[in-house]
């Protein structure tokens, strides 16, 4: 269902172009998210995760501008990222660290991050025993699961999921919807999230990338 949106926006995305080396993606696309839920909807091939990795500082835009409350992704690259969270299906690529070490290691970048949040949140899925396995070891689910606890507890004005409901048990979807609607309905949050499937929370608005 949606919810309309009256809030101003806190992401604003304006005239980007972006292409990989054998296709284009975005030719001057721009949109104004603001908080809450925004489901970004599209076929396979539309540039759903390449938006998200556009927004969140990971993919760099040929031209246009992203900026976030006022802070510009290209001009101040450090304060959009810890305003800034992606979380995706791509494996890290340090795949000998142990769970923890992935956790320190985002703990440093976001200092103001509370770990007893994360903490509660790996409990919460399930996966607080799997801190000392490297996370080469973890299955998929698990892998998912460490990654939406991070995305949860971490700090930021701006969460961007890319199906965050794969590879998750029937449980692990209850909860996470759960929480999704508590951030739902916060004002200083702004969630963009992608699913092929109706996400079952409350959206502000749904973003639809056509052909």
């Amino acid at each position: 269902m949606a919810v309309e949106q009256k809030d101003g926006p806190l992401l604003r995305i304006a005239g980007v172009h972006f292409h990989f080396d054998t296709r284009p993606v975005f030719a001057g696309f721009s949109a104004a998210i603001g908080p809450g839920i925004t489901w970004l909807r599209g076929a396979n091939g539309m540039g759903k995760t390449t938006l998200l990795k556009l927004a969140a500082g990971a993919l760099t835009p040929n031209r246009g501008s992203i900026a976030l409350d006022g802070i510009d992704c290209a001009a101040q690259p450090l304060a959009y990222r810890l305003a800034a969270f992606y979380c995706g299906g791509d494996l890290p690529d340090l795949p000998w660290l142990a769970v923890q070490e992935l956790l320190d290691l985002h703990l440093a970048l976001y200092p103001a991050a509370d770990a007893r949040l994360v903490e509660r949140q790996l409990d919460a899925f399930g996966v607080a025993g799997t801190l000392g396995q490297a996370l080469s070891t973890l299955s998929l689910g698990q892998h998912k699961k460490v990654q939406l606890a991070l995305a949860l507890a971490l700090p930021v004005r701006l969460l961007l999921l890319d199906e965050p409901f794969n590879g998750l048990d029937a449980a692990a979807v209850e909860y996470l919807r759960g929480q999704l609607g508590e951030l739902g309905a916060r004002q200083d949050v702004c969630v963009l999230l992608t699913s092929h499937l109706e996400p079952l929370v409350a959206v502000r608005r749904m973003l639809d990338l056509a052909p």
